[in-house]
């Protein structure tokens, strides 16, 4: 019988840890509303930026995590 391994860390994981590397900002705004289920200005308020930055960088981080989950 064979066995396939199986990679114990979830793509979206992966992606984050990547993600983190590449923009640490953008990585604790997804941790932040994905994880934390903070809004916008809840973000903005934890990490010290406007409101309008964090809806600037949640779309370029939305972007990149799809292009990234996608292939």
């Amino acid at each position: 019988e064979d066995l396939i391994w199986q990679d114990p860390i979830p793509p979206l994981d992966h992606a984050l840890i990547d993600l983190e590397r590449l923009d640490p900002r953008q990585a604790d705004i997804v941790t932040l509303r994905f994880f934390g289920g903070l809004e916008g200005a809840e973000i903005a308020a934890a990490l010290g930026i406007s409101e309008r930055t964090v809806k600037r960088e949640w779309a370029m981080a939305k972007l990149w995590l799809y292009r990234e989950l996608a292939h």
